[in-house]
């Protein structure tokens, strides 16, 4: 096959070649499946949030000064949540196995822009306790940042909550098999298309006008074996 190759020959070749590519496609996607249930860790997450704001007494408001302190205190805010100060006295009262370091790289801070309050996710291989460490963070902090800045500004907006059912973040099976349904019609259809590309056998009187470059004048039918013989016999 030589030259440039139309939609039309696309879609003969996928035709031509369909078992090989249904083969591929659930080659691909056992494989994925299989390692989304029996090899990956199910990851679940939970999510607490805090409100950076000013305890505002009786009849005084609060001014726009007082906020943009309490936005650019959010930085500041996130170092100190993931610092051993307050993780060690997480581990300690949830009693967890593990070191103030590995328990920062399960702690994830975010903020929406110019927003007072701040996300604690966590994620976890027990949904239980990745609730319990993101309400503990959070019950922790509040307590620490009086001591630690002389400042009480900060309140538990929203505590993380145990779900039933819930579905781990990792693996996110449906998707995996979605990318691997469509990885595998890319790979079947492309090993179709290369062994074609690469078969130089004759098969067709097309194939032969393609490499002589000549007009065909005619064409021998196919003579079966059994019909030699008959002729022969007569």
């Amino acid at each position: 096959m030589e030259g440039k190759v139309s939609l039309y020959e696309i879609v003969k070749i996928v035709k031509k070649r369909a078992l090989l590519i249904i083969v591929c496609l659930l080659l691909i996607v056992g494989i994925t499946g299989a390692i989304s249930y029996f090899f990956i860790t199910p990851q679940y997450d939970a999510n607490a949030q805090i409100l950076i704001n000013h305890k505002v007494v009786q009849d005084q408001q609060l001014s726009t000064q007082d906020i943009q302190t309490n936005l650019q205190l959010i930085n500041t805010y996130t170092a100190i949540i993931k610092s051993p100060v307050i993780l060690s006295i997480v581990i300690d009262n949830l009693n967890l196995n593990t070191t103030p370091d590995l328990l920062m790289e399960k702690i994830a801070m975010s903020n929406d822009q110019n927003s007072q309050v701040l996300n604690i996710s966590v994620e976890d291989t027990s949904q239980k306790r990745a609730v319990s460490i993101a309400n503990k963070t959070a019950e922790v902090f509040q307590e620490q940042i009086t001591e630690l800045m002389n400042v009480d500004n900060v309140t538990i907006l929203s505590p993380a909550k145990e779900k039933k059912n819930k579905n781990p973040i990792i693996p996110n099976i449906p998707l995996n098999l979605a990318i691997a349904t469509f990885l595998g019609l890319i790979i079947g259809v492309s090993i179709s298309l290369l062994i074609e590309f690469f078969d130089t056998t004759v098969k067709t009187e097309q194939d032969v006008q393609d490499i002589m470059k000549f007009p065909l004048l005619g064409l021998i039918s196919p003579i079966s074996t059994k019909s030699i013989i008959k002729k022969d016999i007569q």
